[in-house]
């Protein structure tokens, strides 16, 4: 049976780190920035951790 293979899409959005989460970029944070206040827009610049809900459907995707 061959291998399965990751979502590309996943590789490209989540990584994981040294611990063992899943580290993820904000959304909202690409276009129609003109409306969005600086401090909305500075916090969304940041990454943050895969909500424990989210979890298990990442690692499915990507495979871990």
């Amino acid at each position: 049976m061959p291998k399965m293979k990751s979502k590309a899409s996943a590789k490209k959005r989540f990584t994981t780190t040294g611990t063992g989460k899943l580290k993820r970029r904000h959304a909202y944070k690409s276009h129609i920035l003109t409306k969005k206040s600086t401090k909305r827009k500075r916090n969304l610049g940041y990454a943050t951790i895969v909500d424990k809900a989210d979890v298990k459907a990442v690692k499915d995707m990507l495979q871990c």
